[in-house]
């Protein structure tokens, strides 16, 4: 086959200490076509910008371009605008991508005739605590059936991790939505798959990434997942099922049992049975690990259901009011 070129785009904030790494993966892939990387950097409060220059110095075919606000999708799209080739493969500042991720991303978009392909969020950890939420993120128990953290069999899917793109399906959409500062990817794809396109899912693809250092930082990021998951849903009618509406029924569940017991004792059997659910799964998803990261299992599993269902039940109507999709329904309201 004719390898075509293919434009790698980074949205790059506070990634002094990864992205030297994360472009030279990029720049050492197995790949026969011609390769650019176009980074994305926002105003960090490190030496990022340096980094970034230094590499466009040393390299052509690394590009700089601003990204002021500094946010995800911001980045994106000017990393997007800036790029030249046909083919657009999203990667992030800290991920490393394998030395065969291109060649496999174009092999199956030629294959499968799909717009976009991704594959598996490999969460791998180094302390017991990130081995514990690693665990938990690669799990049914932790993430539902999402195949891009659990794995599966290849094949169409809802969305995927970052994503290998045709240039057309991206202009077909006119790309991110800016105001979706979370869950960015599944919003676009959905819109992709909405405007005829297929998304596909390459379980060969694969691409570490680091959990959350602490149960804090985990927190606030399944918070912020599960609030922006719930403006997805009220914009995009069709989009929830039973696994995004568990974890806030959990939450309801536990909460009206713990209060509820005090007037009615067995309630108090809602939030125990969790709590043993969670420990009975904690156990299979422990095995390799150290006593310390076995015991942060379950404590993980509860972080991550825990705050994903409050964001999604306290996610203002006011989130994402100025996305495209809002202010298409407001003009034709």
């Amino acid at each position: 086959m004719s390898w075509p070129a293919v434009s790698v785009v980074m949205p790059v904030l506070n990634e002094e200490r990864h992205l030297e790494a994360a472009v030279r993966h990029v720049l050492a892939q197995e790949y026969p076509g011609e390769l650019e990387v176009v980074l994305g950097v926002g105003p960090s409060s490190d030496r990022t910008r340096e980094v970034a220059d230094a590499l466009a110095a040393a390299d052509p075919r690394v590009v700089v371009v601003d990204n002021p606000t500094g946010r995800t999708p911001s980045g994106l799209n000017a990393a997007i605008g800036a790029s030249s080739h046909g083919i657009v493969a999203r990667i992030d500042g800290h991920a490393m991508m394998p030395s065969d991720y291109l060649k496999v991303a174009v092999e199956t978009l030629e294959e499968t005739g799909a717009d976009n392909v991704g594959g598996i969020m490999a969460a791998e950890g180094e302390t017991p605590w990130e081995r514990a939420v690693a665990a938990a993120m690669t799990s049914k128990v932790g993430v539902g059936n999402a195949r891009f953290h659990t794995g599966g069999e290849g094949g169409p899917a809802d969305t995927v991790y970052l994503g290998v793109f045709r240039r057309s399906a991206l202009e077909r959409v006119e790309g991110y939505d800016e105001a979706f500062l979370r869950a960015q990817d599944w919003e676009m794809n959905h819109r992709i798959r909405m405007t005829g396109g297929t998304v596909w899912f390459q379980p060969r693809m694969r691409v570490s990434y680091r959990p959350r250092p602490n149960p804090a930082r985990l927190a606030k990021q399944y918070f912020h997942y599960g609030r922006w998951r719930r403006v997805v849903a009220r914009q995009h009618k069709g989009t929830i099922n039973l696994r995004y509406l568990a974890p806030p029924v959990a939450v309801v569940g536990i909460v009206l049992g713990l209060v509820g017991g005090f007037l009615f004792w067995p309630a108090w059997l809602v939030p125990g049975a969790y709590a043993a659910a969670v420990a009975a799964a904690s156990v299979p998803l422990g095995k390799g690990l150290p006593l310390p990261g076995r015991l942060a299992v379950p404590v993980a599993l509860a972080t991550m259901h825990m705050s994903w269902g409050l964001g999604f039940l306290t996610s203002p109507p006011s989130l994402g009011a100025d996305s495209r999709t809002a202010r298409a329904q407001r003009s034709n309201a």
